[in-house]
């Protein structure tokens, strides 16, 4: 480094010796390229310290200070691995989008507080963790109508699927707009899918992405862990999503919200009655005609 720093030394005294001996008449030219090679070989110098390199050093980066809440979260009861460093960057980061300061609207808390005393006991008689029921706030949350796709309802059935799992979709009815029976549509389709990956996370993925996809994504990368899977950015960021949206719905204060009661009481009732008698649940409190299969 000396060396190379005696080299630099030597030109620069050579060139401005010979700057000396130029013609008077040539000032201007002279001092523009004074300032040139100046210019070389400042940046010459910069880049030779290791210090300097382009991407040298990233440990020394500034991070978030770890939040010790974070190790707490889960997703149907599986926890989201928050010690790997982008696990937990990617859950801050969708958690302050989430916060009241970045949406300022209440939207999401009173359709929680419509919707889940519907959907809980339904989920209850079909043995689908109740986590699940933040996924038509992921879905939907701020829509309604059909997507551009095709999707429609709380939970973003496409007219096949739907049909698939007994919904009526036709020019005269679509059953996806309403939520008792959407909501029986979704839960058997989630208990296929947990056949077929028998891993909640990745059930909620495959929701989103398609079991045939994810599917053949398992198979190419070798592994099954939701967190590790190389995935198009919106399945990648679905499970976060959710994880998001039951913390901002179960503890609304911590994230700038004021707290909204659900309704407790008739949700314990009808969910007792799922829990023990489902059949009759679903017959004479919220479909009449649909049977746990």
């Amino acid at each position: 480094m000396r060396r190379t720093m005696n080299k630099r030394s030597v030109l620069l005294s050579n060139f401005f010796s010979s700057l000396n001996k130029v013609n008077m008449t040539k000032k201007p030219l002279i001092a523009c390229l004074a300032m040139l090679v100046l210019l070389v070989l400042a940046t010459l110098f910069f880049y030779s310290n290791p210090n300097n390199a382009v991407g040298a050093n990233t440990s020394a980066q500034i991070q978030e200070p770890y939040d010790p809440y974070l190790s707490t979260l889960n997703f149907a009861s599986e926890v989201v691995p928050v010690a790997d460093a982008h696990v937990s960057f990617r859950v801050q980061k969708i958690l302050k989008s989430y916060r009241y300061r970045r949406l300022r609207s209440h939207r999401l808390h009173n359709q929680a507080k419509n919707m889940f005393p519907i959907m809980e006991p339904i989920l209850v008689a079909y043995g689908i963790p109740q986590d699940f029921k933040y996924m038509p706030l992921v879905e939907s949350g701020f829509k309604s109508g059909t997507s551009h796709k095709g999707a429609s309802g709380a939970w973003q059935f496409m007219p096949q699927t739907a049909r698939s799992f007994g919904l009526k979709v036709n020019s005269a009815v679509d059953e996806r707009q309403q939520l008792a029976k959407s909501t029986v549509a979704a839960c058997k389709y989630l208990r296929s899918l947990y056949k077929e990956f028998n891993n909640w996370t990745l059930v909620a993925a495959a929701y989103n992405i398609g079991e045939n996809k994810l599917k053949r994504i398992i198979r190419q990368q070798d592994h099954a862990n939701y967190f590790r899977l190389k995935l198009n950015p919106e399945t990648a960021s679905y499970v976060y999503k959710l994880v998001a949206m039951k913390e901002i719905i179960e503890n609304p204060t911590r994230y700038g919200y004021r707290r909204i009661e659900t309704p407790k009481q008739s949700s314990t009732i009808f969910t007792q009655e799922a829990r023990y008698y489902p059949e009759n649940f679903l017959r004479g409190v919220v479909l009449k005609h649909a049977l746990v299969d």
